[in-house]
Protein backbone atom coordinates (compact mmCIF):
# COMPACT_ATOMS: atom_id res chain seq x y z
CA UNK A 1 0.00 0.00 0.00
CA UNK A 2 1.51 3.45 -0.83
CA UNK A 3 1.74 6.26 1.59
CA UNK A 4 0.33 9.43 1.52
CA UNK A 5 3.11 11.17 0.01
CA UNK A 6 3.81 8.29 -2.53
CA UNK A 7 -0.05 8.85 -3.63
CA UNK A 8 0.41 12.90 -3.80
CA UNK A 9 3.79 12.46 -5.64
CA UNK A 10 1.74 10.01 -8.59
CA UNK A 11 -0.95 11.89 -8.31
CA UNK A 12 1.10 14.90 -10.08
CA UNK A 13 3.02 12.94 -12.07
CA UNK A 14 -0.03 11.31 -14.06
CA UNK A 15 -0.98 15.04 -14.11
CA UNK A 16 2.08 15.63 -16.06
CA UNK A 17 3.59 17.74 -13.51
CA UNK A 18 7.29 17.44 -12.20
CA UNK A 19 7.35 16.22 -8.27
CA UNK A 20 10.31 18.18 -7.45
CA UNK A 21 12.40 15.80 -5.64
CA UNK A 22 15.81 16.80 -6.31
CA UNK A 23 15.56 20.95 -5.59
CA UNK A 24 19.27 22.41 -5.49
CA UNK A 25 21.27 22.63 -2.19
CA UNK A 26 19.83 25.92 0.05
CA UNK A 27 22.32 28.21 1.05
CA UNK A 28 22.00 28.81 4.98
CA UNK A 29 23.49 31.78 7.34
CA UNK A 30 25.22 29.87 9.41
CA UNK A 31 24.62 28.85 13.12
CA UNK A 32 28.17 28.45 15.70
CA UNK A 33 28.63 25.31 16.24
CA UNK A 34 28.68 26.48 20.13
CA UNK A 35 24.65 26.60 19.47
CA UNK A 36 24.63 23.06 18.72
CA UNK A 37 23.96 19.55 20.32
CA UNK A 38 24.88 16.21 19.02
CA UNK A 39 25.71 18.04 15.68
CA UNK A 40 22.25 20.22 15.40
CA UNK A 41 21.30 23.63 16.39
CA UNK A 42 18.54 22.21 18.80
CA UNK A 43 16.04 24.41 21.63
CA UNK A 44 13.02 25.35 21.74
CA UNK A 45 10.29 27.27 19.94
CA UNK A 46 8.80 29.15 22.99
CA UNK A 47 5.30 28.67 22.02
CA UNK A 48 6.35 25.33 24.17
CA UNK A 49 6.20 27.74 26.93
CA UNK A 50 3.37 29.72 25.96
CA UNK A 51 1.90 30.01 29.66
CA UNK A 52 4.49 31.78 30.72
CA UNK A 53 6.65 35.12 29.39
CA UNK A 54 9.09 34.76 27.11
CA UNK A 55 12.06 35.25 29.61
CA UNK A 56 10.63 32.22 31.12
CA UNK A 57 10.85 30.53 27.83
CA UNK A 58 14.35 31.41 27.44
CA UNK A 59 15.29 29.97 31.00
CA UNK A 60 13.36 27.15 30.66
CA UNK A 61 14.87 26.77 27.32
CA UNK A 62 18.32 26.79 28.78
CA UNK A 63 17.12 24.49 31.93
CA UNK A 64 16.28 21.82 29.68
CA UNK A 65 19.61 21.98 27.60
CA UNK A 66 19.06 23.73 24.77
CA UNK A 67 21.53 26.29 22.39
CA UNK A 68 18.81 27.85 20.03
CA UNK A 69 15.77 29.46 20.57
CA UNK A 70 12.56 30.55 18.13
CA UNK A 71 9.83 33.11 19.62
CA UNK A 72 6.66 33.81 17.91
CA UNK A 73 4.59 36.96 17.55
CA UNK A 74 2.82 37.76 20.68
CA UNK A 75 4.25 36.20 23.77
CA UNK A 76 4.90 38.26 26.66
CA UNK A 77 8.18 39.40 27.36
CA UNK A 78 8.48 39.37 30.62
CA UNK A 79 7.08 39.55 34.71
CA UNK A 80 8.62 42.88 35.43
CA UNK A 81 7.58 44.36 32.02
CA UNK A 82 4.16 42.50 31.57
CA UNK A 83 3.13 45.33 29.36
CA UNK A 84 5.74 44.76 26.38
CA UNK A 85 5.41 41.66 23.82
CA UNK A 86 7.81 40.14 21.67
CA UNK A 87 6.51 41.38 18.33
CA UNK A 88 7.65 42.88 15.28
CA UNK A 89 4.73 45.44 15.36
CA UNK A 90 5.75 46.28 19.20
CA UNK A 91 6.04 50.42 19.36
CA UNK A 92 8.51 50.01 22.13
CA UNK A 93 10.62 47.40 19.50
CA UNK A 94 14.34 48.54 20.35
CA UNK A 95 13.38 48.37 24.21
CA UNK A 96 12.05 44.48 23.41
CA UNK A 97 15.11 43.43 21.17
CA UNK A 98 17.39 45.02 24.17
CA UNK A 99 16.28 42.93 26.68
CA UNK A 100 16.04 39.77 25.06
CA UNK A 101 19.46 40.21 23.53
CA UNK A 102 20.83 40.54 27.29
CA UNK A 103 18.78 37.74 28.46
CA UNK A 104 20.00 35.21 25.68
CA UNK A 105 23.58 36.43 26.32
CA UNK A 106 22.83 35.96 30.19
CA UNK A 107 21.58 32.23 29.57
CA UNK A 108 24.03 31.11 26.41
CA UNK A 109 21.44 31.24 23.88
CA UNK A 110 21.05 32.66 20.05
CA UNK A 111 17.92 33.92 18.75
CA UNK A 112 17.45 32.11 15.22
CA UNK A 113 13.93 32.41 14.34
CA UNK A 114 10.89 33.88 14.43
CA UNK A 115 7.48 32.38 13.73
CA UNK A 116 4.52 31.08 12.79
CA UNK A 117 4.04 35.51 11.65
CA UNK A 118 2.03 35.98 8.69
CA UNK A 119 3.92 38.05 6.06
CA UNK A 120 1.73 40.28 4.09
CA UNK A 121 2.51 40.87 0.50
CA UNK A 122 2.26 44.59 1.16
CA UNK A 123 6.11 45.34 1.67
CA UNK A 124 5.82 47.48 3.81
CA UNK A 125 4.09 45.68 5.90
CA UNK A 126 6.35 42.72 5.36
CA UNK A 127 9.17 44.82 6.19
CA UNK A 128 8.68 45.26 9.50
CA UNK A 129 8.94 41.54 9.96
CA UNK A 130 12.44 41.32 8.11
CA UNK A 131 13.91 44.36 10.33
CA UNK A 132 12.78 42.79 13.70
CA UNK A 133 14.39 39.83 12.46
CA UNK A 134 17.49 41.50 11.22
CA UNK A 135 17.80 43.37 14.62
CA UNK A 136 17.68 40.15 16.24
CA UNK A 137 20.56 38.38 14.84
CA UNK A 138 17.72 35.36 13.26
CA UNK A 139 18.88 33.30 10.57
CA UNK A 140 15.15 33.09 9.25
CA UNK A 141 11.25 33.44 9.66
CA UNK A 142 8.33 30.40 9.40
CA UNK A 143 5.13 31.45 7.87
CA UNK A 144 2.17 30.02 6.08
CA UNK A 145 2.43 33.20 3.63
CA UNK A 146 2.19 31.38 0.31
CA UNK A 147 0.17 34.23 -1.12
CA UNK A 148 3.43 36.45 -0.72
CA UNK A 149 5.98 34.47 -2.44
CA UNK A 150 7.27 37.55 -4.43
CA UNK A 151 7.30 40.18 -1.53
CA UNK A 152 9.43 37.39 0.91
CA UNK A 153 11.75 36.87 -2.25
CA UNK A 154 12.51 40.61 -2.56
CA UNK A 155 12.89 40.90 1.29
CA UNK A 156 15.08 37.72 1.27
CA UNK A 157 17.43 38.57 -0.56
CA UNK A 158 17.64 42.20 0.90
CA UNK A 159 18.19 41.17 4.17
CA UNK A 160 19.90 37.47 3.97
CA UNK A 161 17.39 36.18 5.73
CA UNK A 162 15.91 32.94 5.00
CA UNK A 163 12.16 31.71 5.06
CA UNK A 164 10.58 28.66 5.85
CA UNK A 165 6.64 27.53 4.85
CA UNK A 166 5.50 26.12 7.78
CA UNK A 167 2.95 23.23 7.59
CA UNK A 168 -0.02 22.69 10.09
CA UNK A 169 -2.46 19.35 9.60
CA UNK A 170 -4.07 19.30 6.03
CA UNK A 171 -6.06 16.70 3.91
CA UNK A 172 -7.65 16.66 0.42
CA UNK A 173 -11.04 17.81 1.44
CA UNK A 174 -9.36 20.93 2.40
CA UNK A 175 -8.06 22.51 -1.02
CA UNK A 176 -7.93 26.21 0.32
CA UNK A 177 -5.22 25.07 2.65
CA UNK A 178 -2.27 24.13 0.73
CA UNK A 179 1.05 24.16 2.88
CA UNK A 180 0.11 20.75 4.57
CA UNK A 181 1.10 19.23 1.34
CA UNK A 182 5.56 18.55 0.48
CA UNK A 183 4.70 18.91 -2.97
CA UNK A 184 3.01 22.19 -2.89
CA UNK A 185 6.10 24.24 -0.78
CA UNK A 186 8.50 22.12 -3.18
CA UNK A 187 6.78 23.78 -6.07
CA UNK A 188 6.22 26.87 -4.88
CA UNK A 189 9.52 27.76 -3.93
CA UNK A 190 11.17 25.73 -7.14
CA UNK A 191 12.81 28.51 -9.13
CA UNK A 192 12.96 30.67 -6.27
CA UNK A 193 16.40 31.75 -4.23
CA UNK A 194 17.88 29.14 -2.25
CA UNK A 195 17.25 30.89 1.12
CA UNK A 196 13.34 29.93 0.82
CA UNK A 197 12.20 26.66 1.40
CA UNK A 198 10.12 24.59 4.33
CA UNK A 199 10.05 25.09 8.22
CA UNK A 200 9.14 21.40 8.39
CA UNK A 201 6.54 20.36 11.10
CA UNK A 202 6.62 16.76 12.04
CA UNK A 203 4.50 16.52 14.39
CA UNK A 204 1.59 17.95 11.77
CA UNK A 205 2.92 15.59 9.38
CA UNK A 206 2.31 13.09 11.16
CA UNK A 207 -1.17 13.94 12.05
CA UNK A 208 -1.85 14.39 8.26
CA UNK A 209 -0.97 10.74 8.04
CA UNK A 210 2.17 11.69 6.16
CA UNK A 211 5.34 9.64 6.76
CA UNK A 212 7.73 12.76 7.99
CA UNK A 213 10.66 11.08 6.83
CA UNK A 214 9.43 10.85 2.85
CA UNK A 215 8.12 14.95 3.26
CA UNK A 216 11.78 15.84 4.00
CA UNK A 217 13.26 13.52 1.12
CA UNK A 218 10.60 15.60 -1.51
CA UNK A 219 11.72 18.51 0.20
CA UNK A 220 15.50 17.78 0.12
CA UNK A 221 17.88 20.54 -0.21
CA UNK A 222 15.12 23.17 1.38
CA UNK A 223 15.05 22.68 4.64
CA UNK A 224 15.06 25.54 6.48
CA UNK A 225 14.61 24.28 10.04
CA UNK A 226 12.25 22.20 11.73
CA UNK A 227 9.67 21.91 14.09
CA UNK A 228 10.29 18.15 15.07
CA UNK A 229 8.10 16.32 17.32
CA UNK A 230 7.34 13.07 17.97
CA UNK A 231 3.49 12.09 18.27
CA UNK A 232 1.92 9.19 20.03
CA UNK A 233 -0.12 8.09 17.61
CA UNK A 234 -0.21 8.37 13.54
CA UNK A 235 -2.79 9.93 11.45
CA UNK A 236 -4.87 11.38 14.38
CA UNK A 237 -5.58 15.14 14.91
CA UNK A 238 -6.01 14.92 18.69
CA UNK A 239 -2.40 13.02 18.57
CA UNK A 240 0.18 14.46 21.48
CA UNK A 241 3.76 14.77 21.73
CA UNK A 242 5.65 12.68 23.56
CA UNK A 243 9.46 12.54 24.39
CA UNK A 244 11.33 11.88 20.85
CA UNK A 245 11.78 7.74 20.17
CA UNK A 246 8.48 7.37 22.10
CA UNK A 247 6.16 7.88 19.24
CA UNK A 248 5.41 7.43 15.27
CA UNK A 249 7.13 10.60 13.83
CA UNK A 250 9.97 8.28 13.58
CA UNK A 251 12.86 10.60 14.46
CA UNK A 252 15.41 8.36 14.10
CA UNK A 253 14.99 8.25 10.60
CA UNK A 254 14.40 11.80 10.52
CA UNK A 255 17.97 12.96 12.26
CA UNK A 256 18.90 10.47 9.62
CA UNK A 257 17.42 12.31 7.00
CA UNK A 258 18.57 16.09 7.89
CA UNK A 259 22.31 14.76 8.49
CA UNK A 260 22.75 12.91 4.73
CA UNK A 261 20.62 16.38 3.25
CA UNK A 262 23.39 18.75 5.06
CA UNK A 263 20.77 20.29 6.82
CA UNK A 264 22.17 23.20 8.87
CA UNK A 265 19.08 24.94 10.60
CA UNK A 266 17.43 24.85 13.79
CA UNK A 267 15.60 22.36 15.22
CA UNK A 268 13.00 23.54 17.35
CA UNK A 269 11.36 21.81 19.77
CA UNK A 270 7.47 22.63 20.01
CA UNK A 271 6.39 20.27 22.59
CA UNK A 272 2.56 20.80 22.32
CA UNK A 273 1.56 18.82 25.41
CA UNK A 274 1.83 18.69 29.41
CA UNK A 275 2.18 22.50 29.01
CA UNK A 276 2.65 23.74 32.68
CA UNK A 277 5.73 21.22 33.06
CA UNK A 278 7.31 20.36 30.03
CA UNK A 279 10.43 20.77 30.95
CA UNK A 280 11.49 17.11 31.76
CA UNK A 281 10.12 15.89 28.39
CA UNK A 282 11.78 18.66 26.45
CA UNK A 283 15.14 17.49 28.40
CA UNK A 284 14.45 13.73 27.21
CA UNK A 285 14.19 15.66 23.55
CA UNK A 286 17.26 17.45 23.84
CA UNK A 287 19.32 14.20 25.44
CA UNK A 288 18.39 12.11 22.59
CA UNK A 289 19.69 14.29 20.04
CA UNK A 290 22.86 14.70 22.09
CA UNK A 291 23.59 10.88 22.45
CA UNK A 292 22.98 10.47 18.60
CA UNK A 293 25.25 12.53 17.56
CA UNK A 294 27.54 10.70 19.33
Amino acid sequence: MKTLVQQLGRGLALAGLATFTSLPALAQPAIPDSNKVGGFAIGCQAYTFNRFTAFEAIEKTAQAGGKVIEFYPGQRLSKESPDLKVDHSSPQLDEVVAQLKAKLAKHGLKAVNYGVVGIPADEAGARKVFEFAKKMGMRAITTESADAINTIEKLVKEFDIAVGFHNHPGDMSRPGYKVWNPYYIAGLVEGRDPRIGAAADTGHWTRSGIVPVEALRVLRGRIISSHLKDLNEFGKRDAHDVPYGQGKSGIKECLDELKAQGFAGNISIEYEYNWDNSVPEVTQCIDYVREYGR
